[in-house]
């Protein structure tokens, strides 16, 4: 059989009941989604191919709680960054068209982008690696966490990012999520093709494959028939919650369980693209330093019981969803939700769990501690340490006798000898030095190089109101185009922005450092003045702002 054919046989294949799945294993599929099975909450859609081949399809809750419609494998979710994998397929077509390499310069194709001093290529930006701010986190700065209300495109991505006049790092040299790429990869798609992102996967991807409920939203006002509303809690309550923006590349894919169950069968038996271009797109970046990323081309590839898992989550406003194959197993699982709580990844584990569990390896019992410190071996540990690449600091407290993360909360040290401690419930060890600092080592697959984390001195006690009246006043980016003013409380910085869209609290960790909505450090100039402020959050680091009367 023909690749077109075997896509055709895949779209048309019988329902779930005619595919051989015995009664009990449904039913213990059914029992993964049992949380999401309710007349009066969201939910989920499932779907399972086995061998590309359709094994189960299933809707679990309401697609629409105003208009009592329930979830099929029919409805169709926003998708968000599973979005991902198709802006970069798009990409590599046009490689394989030889209308562009890899290895180009970005700004090739995006001249009003800023020279940074470091040549950031197309392959950085589809492994995430080229240390181009977010620009969720860029745009959410700017509005000062507003702008679930106005409407987000195209344009005030390209606005804000050709703004920005530092990364957050030399590109290739670290992993940091940034969607500012997959929205400038998607821009590419457009000025190199001729056609939107949308024009060119219709034409490209989803017609050859008979996707045909699949396409790249650009127009968040557009009716589209069968789509399942998002929802996210509030309180014992679900309120509507809908992405505003027409922003695309990396986010705003509309698909259906049925159409990613035939996408996944383009991996193995391509109708599209090439087994040689899928392999590209599937194997692990690498760092500068020689790290693996775990991250190809819009596909992350993850190790799950011993099995490998490649595929992509995503989560945007009330969706969430998780795409991922297992090869050695012959399986494709696909889970689409519309809830903001729901955790499809989970999910999916949980149906290949039922599935092929018997064959993977045995789930890692809880660590427990063989040795126990005293209060008096664990007090010379507590204290503040920064992140040699985000400046952040982290905390080590003792909580009565147990040595934990975080001021008030955060996971307890296990003891593994007298200076080496496992995190709780996280896959990393702890180690302190005998010149003082901390090195935290990532356990599990890919190995990474260790981080070496400096100790600092934390602030020595709270300060005063008049001390933190020194950083209070007005600051205002350029980066951003936007101003803040900082004022001060007896414990606290708080920053209002002129969106008025909430307060944002920060507290002194150490230094001119503090933490809290933002990690905010303050610069001085002549005479110790405090002239300006970093601010960072999660992926964007160190945007400037310049104070309007330095003291």
């Amino acid at each position: 059989m023909n690749s077109a054919l075997l896509a055709l046989a895949f779209i048309q294949a019988p329902a779930p009941a005619q595919q051989g799945l015995p009664d009990s294993t449904r039913v213990a599929i059914n029992r993964v989604f049992a949380t999401w099975s309710a007349s009066n909450s969201p939910g989920c859609a499932v779907g399972v191919s086995r061998n590309d081949q359709p094994l189960f399809q299933n809707g679990y809750g309401m697609a629409n709680l105003e208009h009592d419609i329930p979830i099929t494998p029919a409805s169709i979710f926003h998708v968000a960054s599973v979005s991902k994998q198709f802006t970069a397929t798009a990409i590599m077509l046009l490689v394989a068209d030889g209308k562009l390499a890899l290895g180009d310069d970005i700004r090739k194709y995006l001249p009003e982008l800023p020279d940074y001093g470091h040549l950031i290529t197309i392959r950085h930006l589809l492994t995430h690696t080229s240390g181009l701010r977010d620009q969720w986190d860029l745009l959410i700065m700017a509005r000062g966490g507003r702008f679930e209300e106005n409407r987000i495109t195209e344009a005030d991505v390209l606005e804000i990012v050709t703004r920005q006049r530092a990364l957050n790092f030399v590109p290739g040299s670290e992993y940091l999520y940034s969607n500012t790429g997959f929205t400038l990869l998607g821009t590419i798609v457009k000025r190199v093709s001729g056609q939107s992102l949308r024009a060119f996967a219709e034409e490209r991807i989803f017609r050859p494959l008979g996707m045909r409920d699949t396409h790249f939203h650009d127009d968040y006002t557009m009716v589209v028939k069968g789509r399942a509303a998002g929802y996210a809690p509030q309180g014992r309550q679900w309120r509507v919650s809908l992405p505003n923006y027409d922003t695309y590349g990396a986010t705003s894919l509309f698909t259906t369980v049925g159409d990613l169950l035939v996408w996944e069968a383009n991996f193995s038996r391509p109708v599209v693209g090439t087994a040689a271009l899928f392999q590209q797109m599937t194997t692990s970046a690498t760092l500068t330093n020689g790290d693996s990323t775990a991250y190809g081309y819009g596909i992350t590839i993850e190790d799950y019981r011993g099995t490998r898992l490649i595929g992509h989550g995503g989560s945007d406003a009330g969706y969430r969803t998780y795409v991922a194959r297992a090869p050695e197993h012959g399986l494709a699982t696909v889970v689409l939700c519309n809830a903001a709580s729901a955790n499809p990844g989970a999910l999916a584990r949980g149906v290949i769990d039922v599935l092929v569990g018997s064959k993977l390896a045995a789930l890692t019992p809880p660590f427990r501690p063989t040795i126990t410190l005293t209060t008096e071996q664990l007090a010379p540990f507590v204290g503040v340490y920064q992140h040699p690449q985000t400046g952040a600091p982290q905390v080590v407290m003792l909580r009565r006798d147990t040595l934990a993360l975080g001021r008030v909360a955060g996971p307890a040290l296990l003891p593994i000898s007298e200076t080496r401690f496992k995190v709780m419930g996280q896959p990393a060890e702890l180690e302190f030095t005998a010149d003082g600092n901390v090195v935290q080592t990532a356990l599990g697959w890919p190995a990474r190089a260790p981080v070496v984390s400096k100790r600092v001195a934390a602030a020595v006690s709270q300060p005063t109101r008049a001390e933190l009246e020194r950083y209070t006043g007005s600051y205002y980016s350029e980066e951003l185009g936007a101003t803040y003013a900082v004022s001060a409380t007896d414990s606290t910085l708080v920053l209002k922005s002129r969106w008025g869209a909430g307060d944002r609290v920060v507290r002194m960790a150490f230094g001119d450092t503090f933490v809290g909505d933002y990690l905010l450090r303050f610069t001085r100039g002549k005479g110790g003045r405090i002239e300006g402020m970093l601010m960072s959050s999660g992926r964007s680091r160190g945007v400037r702002f310049e104070r309007a009367q330095p003291r």
